[in-house]
């Protein structure tokens, strides 16, 4: 099969949503449907760090979301602060979590998902769970509600590790696909959603300069 190819529609520029900001670091909350960083392509240009860049030149990025999930984003305004921040991340002394609506109910209301992932080439993006050649990969999860009616429920995800599309690719895995995600849901749940519901709420670290807590919580507004 050949690789998934998208129309890149960013979502219109209305200014950015600041979330923290002090002489070292600046933090955000990028919209979902936006890209990270530019993509291949004059049409995947617009995105979260060339925003941020209109204002704040010196930006620089320090980790990434999918372009289809909304969330907490955090820079460096400067080269020292990045390669600290990128240290922090590449430690995991960095805590993030996130919200999501997905479809049905686990049968364990909390748990932990260690399933091994890697790209799935000829599918690309899309990524697969392979306990051969995968990378380790720990999602920890708990349930904060269900709807009955909709037969959904809202989970509290916390990523372990970073790999690329792991809270999608482990929550499809287990038989919960998040609502609205093209890549991985079934056509009945992409419908039930107009984006995907996956959403970076908090995140805590200590400040790559001053060591002081950084606590910060961006509630998801699905």
């Amino acid at each position: 099969m050949a690789s998934v190819m998208f129309n890149y529609l960013p979502p219109k520029d209305t200014g950015l949503d600041i979330l923290y900001e002090d002489t070292h670091l600046l933090v955000v909350n990028k919209p979902a449907g936006l890209l990270s960083v530019p993509g291949k392509g004059s049409d995947k240009q617009d995105c979260m760090i060339s925003r941020a860049q209109s204002e704040y030149p010196q930006a620089l990025i320090t980790h990434r979301l999918d372009m289809a999930t909304s969330g907490i984003l955090v820079m460096a305004l400067d080269t020292e602060t990045h390669s600290r921040m990128s240290q922090l991340f590449q430690n995991r002394q960095v805590s993030k979590t996130y919200i999501a609506i997905v479809d049905g109910r686990p049968v364990e209301a909390e748990g932990k998902i260690s399933l091994p992932l890697i790209c799935d080439w000829p599918n690309r993006p899309r990524h697969r769970v392979d306990h051969e050649l995968g990378k380790a990969s720990t999602t920890l999860y708990k349930t904060l509600s269900y709807d009955e009616q909709a037969d959904t429920s809202r989970i509290q995800l916390t990523p372990i590790t970073g790999r690329t599309h792991q809270l999608r690719v482990h929550m499809q895995a287990i038989g919960h696909v998040i609502l609205g995600d093209n890549l991985y849901a079934d056509e009945a749940n992409i419908k039930k959603a107009d984006r995907l519901l996956l959403h970076a709420s908090e995140i805590h670290f200590k400040h790559p300069v001053n060591e002081q807590p950084i606590d910060i919580h961006c509630p998801a507004d699905f």
